[in-house]
């Protein structure tokens, strides 16, 4: 069983710098409060194949998670796959779209999959997350536009 979510903001910077924010998964952090903490690997500059591996608390729980970015183009599209093995997992990603006045439209998209018990889960996984999206758009359009210059 699966379920989905998604949200769209605007953000008032470049799509050159938007992306930049966004395809460092170690800034997940700044609008993600379920992420404890995050790391990158190999060094360098997020790629196909980078892995961001991370602490997150769900509904009182820590789990380690670990997604591997699958889809890579500079700077319009980034999607990640989950590879860790818990009861929910997620594959997603975000679609920019330059906008008139140096400003971006960002799209992210996730789905969630159920395994084992988390098929009885993910739906209100899926719903929690639905009803959340519009804030965690909000809470990226506040950390990108804070942490990037105009």
């Amino acid at each position: 069983m699966s379920g989905q979510f998604e949200a769209s903001i605007e953000i008032d910077r470049p799509v050159e710098q938007v992306f930049a924010y966004l395809a460092d998964g170690r800034n997940d952090p700044d609008f993600s409060p379920r992420v404890q903490q995050i790391t990158k690997t190999p060094d360098g500059p997020t790629a196909l194949g980078t892995v961001f591996r991370s602490t997150v608390k769900d509904a009182g729980m820590k789990t380690a998670r670990e997604f591997r970015i699958d889809g890579f183009d500079p700077p319009h599209l980034i999607r990640w796959t989950e590879q860790s093995r818990n009861l929910i997992t997620a594959e997603g990603g975000y679609d920019l779209t330059p906008l008139p006045g140096g400003r971006t439209r960002v799209r992210i998209f996730n789905k969630l999959d159920g395994h084992g018990l988390g098929k009885l889960l993910v739906g209100i996984a899926a719903s929690a997350a639905r009803k959340d999206a519009p804030d965690f758009g909000r809470r990226i359009k506040a950390a990108a536009e804070a942490s990037l210059t105009s």
